[in-house]
């Protein structure tokens, strides 16, 4: 080993001295992994293919010690950090160029309290493994649309998923966190303890320190009704249409997002669709089966749809529905906001730009997440404030070749442009790409982003913690 070059806070080049990486190295039960180690170019890989960066040092990290030394020796030294739980932020933030990447993705533990229903789990769980967990005992964590996310950066950031509208959001469902703040310190957080940081880790993303264990309340679930009917994308405007007005009066048992596709190459799909644009609408009903069959059976009889796939399913399994449309490996870019409503105009203009869709991977979502138990919730009780917000809009771009990005940016760039007289001035932050302080801001109501930079300044007022959503500290240190 040799002295390291690496990346400042502030985007200075230092050198680290052999013998202090050597004295990091030496305190940790986890793995160090350096530019010229054999497996640095997986370690460096996350989901987004268009983030491609070069860390000075990842730290796979094995427990909480090796957290507080990893943040130590970063700001001992005031060098460039990364959080990397599953890697799966459209953002990049997991990875940075010159810094030391703090890895939590070997961190796995789960630990269930039956008696509780509650479940402890590490930070670098996705909610797929998470949910294998719970399954066999009839209960599930509530979060995630796509399986493959990981547990920790969405709960930070709110966490919309399949159970939104019977059990809240996953910032709802938390209960404590521990968390490694940019002192070295180790806190836990709850109702009754370090309240003011509990309530800005539900919502307010990575910036005051590195959540190091969830406690979550789970709930029974079992087995749902789960799946997606499609209809030709000639019929989208009527099928959109109904799916508004069956919105409306939805049981809250029943979560559904509806999506403009191209239909997959697959035995469920008739031949003759493979490749077309279509339009589907999912959704997960977690209750009563025989209750569920009659909440869903206009989905199901509207059209009638080309392709019925709703049935009976072991949660945790419905909950990976559409991860094929999410893989991993893929140049993403991302556009989002929340809508007033879902509009004719707004449905019109949608279907119009979806016509123009550079890829035949990306899918364009609506998601429905309003009228239940996110909205039971008060806007100032977590830094997730939207509650209000019935409808989500978002185009995730994917592409498998790099020579294709600047046609596929474009095109969603002016998608979303076209959108924007329905959206309000407002986006979840977990779907936001690196879009600047404005977009930021835009996803806190300025009470909430008041109180956040409150916070930042008391947790952390270096912004340490800063490749992430940023909330910027205001004070002098």
């Amino acid at each position: 080993m040799v002295d390291l070059k690496f990346t400042t806070m502030t985007g200075a080049e230092t050198i680290v001295e052999e013998a202090a990486v050597e004295e990091l190295k030496s305190s940790l039960r986890g793995e160090l992994i350096l530019p010229s180690d054999a497996d640095y170019e997986e370690a460096r890989t996350i989901f987004n293919a268009m983030i491609d960066k070069r860390p000075s040092l990842i730290v796979r990290c094995a427990g909480v010690a090796d957290v507080i030394s990893c943040v130590n020796f970063a700001r001992a030294n005031s060098l460039l950090v990364a959080v990397r739980g599953a890697g799966h932020n459209v953002a990049g933030t997991a990875v940075c160029d010159g810094g030391i990447v703090i890895d939590l993705s070997q961190m796995k533990g789960v630990r269930t309290d039956l008696a509780a229903r509650t479940v402890r789990a590490e930070p670098g769980l996705t909610w797929a493994e998470l949910n294998h967990d719970l399954q066999p005992f009839g209960l599930a964590a509530t979060g995630g649309f796509i399986s493959t996310t990981g547990i920790g950066g969405l709960t930070l950031g709110g966490g919309l998923g399949w159970l939104v509208r019977k059990h809240g959001l996953a910032c709802d469902n938390l209960l404590s966190v521990d968390i490694v703040t940019a002192d070295g310190k180790f806190l836990t957080a709850s109702a009754t303890e370090n309240e003011d940081l509990f309530w800005g880790v539900r919502g307010g993303g990575g910036n005051l320190g590195v959540v190091t264990s969830f406690e979550f309340r789970v709930h029974p679930v079992g087995t749902v009704l789960s799946g997606m009917v499609v209809h030709p994308i000639a019929r989208a405007k009527e099928v959109l249409q109904f799916w508004r007005e069956f919105e409306a009066t939805a049981p809250v048992e029943l979560t559904t997002g509806a999506g403009l596709l191209m239909a997959p190459s697959a035995p469920f799909v008739p031949e003759e669709a493979w490749g077309t644009p279509v339009i589907g609408v999912f959704g997960v009903y977690t209750g009563d089966l025989d209750a569920g069959e009659q909440a869903i059976r206009p989905l199901r009889e509207f059209g009638p749809p080309v392709v019925d796939l709703f049935q009976p399913t072991p949660y945790n399994i419905a909950q990976a529905m559409l991860d094929d449309f999410m893989p991993t490996g893929y140049h993403n870019y991302w556009k989002s906001s929340f809508l007033t409503d879902l509009t004719d105009d707004a449905i019109d203009t949608m279907i119009a730009q979806f016509a123009k869709v550079p890829s035949p991977m990306t899918v364009v979502i609506i998601e429905h997440n309003g009228g239940g138990a996110m909205n039971r919730v008060g806007a100032s009780e977590t830094a997730f404030g939207h509650r209000d917000m019935s409808y989500n809009f978002l185009i995730p771009s994917l592409w498998a070749d790099p020579a294709d990005s600047e046609k596929n940016v474009t095109w969603t760039r002016e998608f979303w442009e076209a959108m924007q007289p329905f959206a309000r001035d407002a986006v979840y932050v977990n779907y936001l790409d690196q879009e600047g302080d404005e977009r930021v801001k835009a996803a806190y109501a300025a009470p909430t982003y008041d109180r956040l930079v409150t916070l930042k300044n008391k947790y952390d007022p270096t912004n340490l913690f800063r490749l992430n959503q940023n909330i910027k500290p205001t004070v002098e240190v």
